[in-house]
């Protein structure tokens, strides 16, 4: 399984694997980025490939890419993200799973993970985002996330605008490849607690989903369209397993509900249409007295338009800017944010724990504290509260 778009293909991708795992099968998931440690992008059967292990492949991968930069010093070395890519396909080829899932890194046409040649491709929906790399249009991004579509091999996607449907329609045309397009071949209605599916000679009603909010429906519908291609290729699920699988997965940093009274939800939205489906889902899925938003968002995305999403939820911001290097000045969010809600305070902290610490002491037992604007501030958040532990050396150390 090979996995490309702009929003939701991790949350497929996880669907996907625990339906898989709960028909029997042992699967391998490769996703990026991470939450806390560089392991999680490796998965077997649900759990981080073991740090001995990680750090054998790194070291004959690494030995490899020394001989090969000896043999072709044109090439140049390999990036950190293609050694971790090949180090998945190894340890997946290693350990004989039944399943790779595998999802795309960056666009997809140009990236790493598209060296393999699926059972079935999908296409999660297409966004702006990644612009000044996939193009300022959504003909060119999808342009690039149609690049994972091979000859005759079958390709899901979820509904898209227009102008991305018309790409991927004629890609699929050019190789042959059978489509099913979410809206048009493949249907589903209804929320994240129940749900039904509708395919050609399939329909599955009272679906549960483990993952909130409408759009995880949608990723659900996605994840699901694949199953009858798998099939031809002898990998089946039955609908116990199916129901077991989304009633079950797991996607940490995504809606997630962290504690209780006050509320804490963390959600890795970081760009505009995942901020809109964010703020659309908060509605959905939960009821507050007041709404405190932890924000720290990278200095390369869009901003004012993330900002302008999220502030009709929020009584006030706490706006943090040291989250990560590529994290943006806290002026730029603050500015925004008197743009879009000037009459609702905004404070600037230098670190998620400041912030959160600060939005628990101001919020009630009945209150909401979003954390958001980027995986990073989702996995700040999950550490702050003892969910999870990364070691800041963990990258130098694994990959030298």
């Amino acid at each position: 399984m090979h996995l490309a778009g702009t929003k939701g293909k991790g949350s497929t991708a996880a669907l996907l694997t625990a339906m898989l795992r709960a028909a029997g099968y042992r699967v391998g998931l490769y996703t990026s980025p991470h939450l806390h440690t560089l392991r999680e992008r490796v998965q077997i059967d649900g759990q981080p490939i073991a740090p001995e292990t990680f750090g054998q492949l790194m070291a004959e991968l690494a030995e490899v890419d020394a001989r090969l930069q000896r043999a072709h010093p044109e090439w140049g070395a390999a990036t950190a993200f293609e050694l971790v890519t090949v180090l998945a396909f190894l340890a997946f080829a290693r350990t004989g799973v039944d399943v790779g899932v595998i999802e795309v890194g960056l666009g997809g046409r140009l990236d790493a993970t598209n060296v393999i040649l699926p059972d079935v491709a999908a296409i999660t929906r297409i966004g702006y985002d990644h612009m000044a790399i996939l193009g300022s249009t959504l003909a060119a991004i999808a342009r690039e996330k149609a690049g994972i579509i091979k000859p005759g091999r079958p390709v899901v996607s979820a509904p898209q605008e227009p102008e991305a449907a018309e790409v991927i329609e004629a890609v699929a045309r050019e190789h042959g490849a059978p489509l099913w397009l979410g809206g048009r071949d493949w249907h589903v209605a209804g929320n994240w607690e129940q749900f039904t599916f509708r395919a050609p000679r399939w329909e599955l009603s009272g679906l549960c989903s483990n993952l909130r909010g409408h759009h995880q429906v949608e990723n659900a519908g996605v994840a699901l369209a694949t199953l009858p291609w798998l099939a031809e290729r002898g990998v089946t699920v039955s609908e116990p397993a199916i129901r077991q699988g989304l009633a079950t997965a797991q996607w940490p940093g995504r809606l997630e509900v962290l504690r209780e009274r006050p509320l804490v939800v963390a959600d890795g939205a970081h760009n505009r249409e995942s901020a809109e489906r964010l703020a659309g889902a908060v509605r959905e899925c939960f009821r507050w007295a007041r709404l405190w938003l932890v924000l720290g968002v990278m200095r390369d995305k869009e901003i004012e338009r993330i900002v302008a999403a999220l502030a009709p939820l929020a009584d006030a911001v706490f706006v943090v800017e040291r989250f990560a290097p590529r994290a943006a000045a806290a002026e730029r969010l603050v500015a925004a944010w008197q743009g879009a809600a000037p009459e609702k305070p905004a404070w600037t902290f230098q670190s998620v724990a400041a912030a959160l610490a600060a939005a628990l002491d101001q919020a009630g037992p009945d209150d909401l504290v979003l954390v958001t604007g980027s995986l990073a501030m989702a996995a700040g958040a999950r550490e702050v509260l003892g969910l999870a532990v990364s070691d800041p050396r963990e990258h130098e150390v694994l990959l030298g």
